[in-house]
């Protein structure tokens, strides 16, 4: 029996190791050194937590060496597992779009925080840095893909998926552009509009009715104070793609179908309709009031996600009939 989670580890550890070998074997043919990135990012970690790694001299560079060490052994099995649960959730990518998908998940978790801690600007990087950088994670990404691709899950086997429909990825695009604008809606519109039949699938319970609506309330709410952020600041953006992914997902699950197609659409439509919303807002400013502009928005949102999400909710699933 082989578990997702299992699975995902198993993926991450073998995708850190040919990772690391493959920044060896980049060090040994340039003769290069080692990064003090890795280093520095624990030094700026312990900084944001008002926290010290202790020791002097010697003892403490060795500790910071091994949490620099761990934070990325840390990083490369968090990726699998996210990556294992991806497929579990049927999320099928060819085999080269799926390397480059897990390799750049893990590379953005690592540049992200390296730049959300101030320790590095990777749009200062040059060639070099960049190649050393991109081709270790396109090796940990075709790591990962292959025991994915090679240890399916029971539920996999009994439960294989069909082609995304262009409808259904066309709702999800319009889901994404609908989480653009109201980020909550990315999790509350599938959720909402779930079946309502215990076990059909894409079937949610009561309590996650209740915490999807909540979600969905706070932030019409939340979306009229004055200190709200920019929608397309990094944070802010990648949170609104990361719930468009998950709607597009949903809605795919839901028909028990690929979820690779729905959730690229949703992501695309995510960055559309921050961008977007961002400028209406902006265009909006000088000519309406700042709260009809956002009613509007809000409306537009709604019924963008109810356009997406209302469709093929009671279809029954297809039942695959063993030959």
């Amino acid at each position: 029996m082989t578990s997702t989670f299992l699975r995902g580890l198993a993926a991450g550890a073998l995708g850190t190791v040919v990772l690391d070998a493959a920044t060896s074997l980049d060090m040994a043919l340039r003769g290069r050194p080692s990064s003090s990135v890795p280093e520095r990012t624990v030094d700026a970690a312990a900084a944001a937590l008002d926290r010290d790694i202790p020791g002097r001299g010697k003892v403490r560079r060795n500790r910071r060496s091994a949490l620099g060490a761990l934070t990325g052994i840390g990083n490369g099995l968090a990726s699998g597992v996210l990556a294992s649960a991806l497929r579990a959730a049927g999320v099928r990518f060819p085999a080269p779009l799926g390397a480059l998908v897990a390799g750049g998940t893990s590379m953005a978790l690592t540049d992200g925080a390296v730049a959300a801690l101030g320790v590095e600007d990777p749009r200062t990087w040059g060639r070099e840095e960049w190649l050393a950088d991109v081709l270790p994670h396109l090796a940990y990404g075709a790591a990962v893909q292959t025991v994915l691709e090679s240890v399916p899950t029971d539920a996999e086997r009994a439960a294989p998926v069909r082609p995304a429909p262009a409808g259904l990825t066309a709702r999800a695009l319009l889901l994404g552009v609908a989480t653009g604008g109201r980020s909550s809606l990315g999790f509350a519109g599938p959720a909402l509009t779930a079946p309502a039949r215990p076990g059909a699938p894409g079937h949610r319970s009561r309590p996650a009715r209740v915490i999807a609506l909540a979600s969905l309330a706070g932030e019409l709410v939340a979306d009229k104070q004055p200190a709200i952020p920019d929608r397309t600041q990094p944070g802010a953006l990648g949170g609104r793609l990361v719930a468009a992914a998950v709607g597009g997902t949903s809605l795919a699950a839901r028909e028990r179908v690929n979820g690779a197609l729905p959730l690229v659409a949703a992501v695309a439509g995510g960055l559309a309709g921050s961008v977007g919303g961002l400028r209406w807002r902006r265009w909006a400013a000088s000519r309406l009031p700042d709260l009809q502009a956002a009613l509007l928005e809000d409306a537009v949102a709604l019924g963008l996600a109810a356009a997406a999400c209302l469709p093929g909710r009671s279809r029954p699933p297809l039942v695959a009939v063993p030959r």
